[in-house]
C-alpha cells in the first residue's frame, strides 16, 4: 500500500460509539435544566465538547485519520445544502425587516385574524404552505420573522408562536406528496405516495385538529393594546411571491434569492435603505446565521464518528433482535427510525438507514407496506421536529434569537403526532390497513 492510500477501518456495532450523544445531552440539555437558564450553556460549546470526545475515541487510527473522519461528516453535501440555505435565509429575512416586509405583513394578518386566533391561525397558515412545499425548513424561513412579529404586538411569548410555526411545518413534513421523507418512505416499502396518505392523514388529522384547538383555547385570553397600522401592500408582496414560488415547487434556493432580490428593490424604491444599507442588511442577515451554521457542522461531524464506529448498528441490533409479534414489529420500526433520527439529526437519512430493515420486519411480519411507510415518517418527523440540534428548531432560533429549548416546550403538534402513532400501534388504527398477526416463526 502507498503512503497516500487512505485506510479502511470496519467496526462491528458498538455501544460506547454513543458517548458523544450522551455528552452533548448531559452537557447541554442537562446542565442548562439544572441552571434553570437555557442561556448558561451555549449549544456551540455542547457540540465542540461532544466533538472533542467523539475523535478522541474513535478507533479510525492515527489522530490525523480521525479528524479528516470527522470532516468528511462535516462536509457532508446535505449538510453543505443546509448551510447554503440558511445563509439564504439570513439574508432574506434580514432584508425583508430592514425593508419593513416584517411590520407590513403582521398589520395585514392582525387586521384579518381576531386576536383569539392569531395563533391557530398562524398554525394553519404554516400547515398549509408546508403540505404545499413539502419542506418544513422552507416554511419556517417564511413565518418565523411574521410570528415573531405577531408575538412583539400581541404580547404573545415568542417562543409559543416558533413552536405554532415548526409544528405546523412539520404537518406538511410528514404528509406532503413532494416531501423528500415522503418520498423515501414510500420507495423503501414499496407503496404508492397516495396509499401511504390514506393511512397517515388518518392519524396526523385528527392531531392536526386538537393542537389548533390548544391554541384557540391559548388565544382565547389575549386582549392586546397594538393599534393595527396601515397595511402597506407593496412591503408586503416579498413574502407573497416567495409563499406563491414555494407552494409552486421552485426550488427552495431560488426561492430565497429571488425574495432577497425583490425585498431589496422594493426597499430601494420606498426608500427603506440605499444600495448600502441593502448590502448592509444582507451582510448581517448572513453573520446572524452563523451559529447556526457552525452547530450543523460540528453536529455533521459528531453524528459520522457515531455512525463510523458503529453506534448506529448497535441500536439497529439491540431494536430488532428480540420482535415476537406484529405490535413489536411496528414499536421496533418506530424506535429503529427514532433512534436513527437522534443520532442523524436529518429525518431524511434516517429514513434510508431504517428503510430497508424496516421492510424486512414488515415482510417477516405481514405488516401493510402502507402502514410501514406511514410509520417510518411519523417518527422521523416527531423525532425532527423536537430535537434541539434539528434544522428546523435552530432555524427558528437562529431567525429569532430565542433558545431551542425555549421553543421546545411549546411544540404541541410533534408530541401528539408521537403520542397518536403509538395509541394507533396499540389499537391497530386505522385497522383496514393493518394487517392479521401471525406467529412469529413464520418467515
Amino acid at each position: 500500500m502507498s503512503s497516500s492510500a487512505k485506510p479502511d477501518f470496519h467496526h462491528t456495532p458498538n455501544p460506547w460509539a454513543l458517548i458523544p450523544l450522551a455528552v452533548f445531552l448531559l452537557s447541554y440539555l442537562v446542565v442548562s435544566i439544572a441552571a434553570g437558564d437555557f442561556y448558561k450553556m451555549p449549544i456551540t460549546v455542547a457540540f465542540v465538547l461532544s466533538s472533542v470526545v467523539a475523535i478522541a475515541i474513535s478507533k479510525g487510527g492515527k489522530l490525523n485519520n480521525r479528524i479528516e473522519q470527522f470532516c468528511r461528516g462535516a462536509a457532508n453535501s446535505n449538510l453543505m445544502l443546509m448551510v447554503i440555505i440558511f445563509i439564504l435565509a439570513g439574508a432574506f429575512a434580514q432584508t425583508a425587516k430592514s425593508m419593513g416586509a416584517v411590520d407590513a405583513t403582521v398589520n395585514l394578518a392582525m387586521s384579518v385574524l381576531p386576536e383569539q386566533l392569531l395563533a391557530a391561525g398562524i398554525f394553519i397558515a404554516a400547515c398549509f404552505i408546508s403540505l404545499s412545499v413539502g419542506t418544513s425548513v422552507g416554511t419556517i424561513v417564511a413565518l418565523a420573522p411574521v410570528a415573531v412579529g405577531i408575538a412583539s404586538k400581541a404580547d404573545l411569548p415568542v417562543a409559543l408562536m416558533l413552536g405554532v410555526v415548526v409544528s405546523g411545518a412539520m404537518f406538511g413534513d410528514n404528509l406532503s406528496f413532494i416531501s423528500d421523507t415522503t418520498i423515501v418512505a414510500t420507495r423503501t416499502q414499496g407503496c404508492n405516495m397516495s396509499d401511504k396518505f390514506k393511512v397517515n392523514i388518518r392519524i396526523a388529522l385528527p392531531v392536526a385538529i386538537v393542537t389548533g384547538l390548544i391554541y384557540i383555547w391559548i388565544g382565547s385570553g389575549i386582549e392586546s393594546a397594538y393599534v393595527v397600522g396601515p397595511i402597506e401592500w407593496l412591503k408586503v408582496l416579498p413574502y407573497l411571491a416567495v409563499l406563491i414560488t414555494a407552494v409552486c415547487g421552485v426550488n427552495v434556493m431560488l426561492v430565497l434569492l429571488m425574495g432577497t432580490i425583490f425585498s431589496g428593490l422594493v426597499g430601494l424604491f420606498t426608500g427603506s435603505f440605499d444600495i448600502w444599507g441593502w448590502n448592509a442588511s444582507m451582510g448581517t442577515g448572513i453573520t446572524q446565521m452563523g451559529e447556526l451554521i457552525i452547530v450543523t457542522l460540528l453536529a455533521g461531524g459528531m453524528l459520522e464518528m457515531i455512525r463510523f464506529n458503529g453506534g448506529i448498528d448497535w441500536l439497529i441490533q439491540k431494536l430488532t433482535q428480540h420482535i415476537r409479534s406484529t405490535r413489536a414489529a411496528e414499536l421496533s420500526i418506530a424506535a429503529l427510525v427514532a433512534f436513527a433520527n437522534v443520532c442523524t439529526a436529518n429525518n431524511t437519512i434516517a429514513l434510508i438507514m431504517a428503510g430497508p430493515i424496516a421492510r424486512d420486519i414488515s415482510e417477516r411480519f405481514r405488516i401493510d407496506p402502507r402502514r410501514s411507510a406511514s410509520l417510518l415518517d411519523i417518527f422521523s418527523c416527531f423525532v425532527q421536529g423536537i430535537i434541539p440540534y434539528g434544522a428546523q428548531l435552530l432555524m427558528a432560533a437562529g431567525l429569532s434569537g430565542v433558545s431551542p429549548i425555549e421553543i421546545m416546550q411549546y411544540l404541541y403538534y410533534p408530541y401528539l403526532l408521537g403520542a397518536g402513532a403509538l395509541l394507533a400501534i396499540a389499537f391497530n388504527y386505522p385497522r383496514r390497513y393493518t394487517m392479521k398477526p401471525v406467529n412469529s416463526a413464520t418467515k
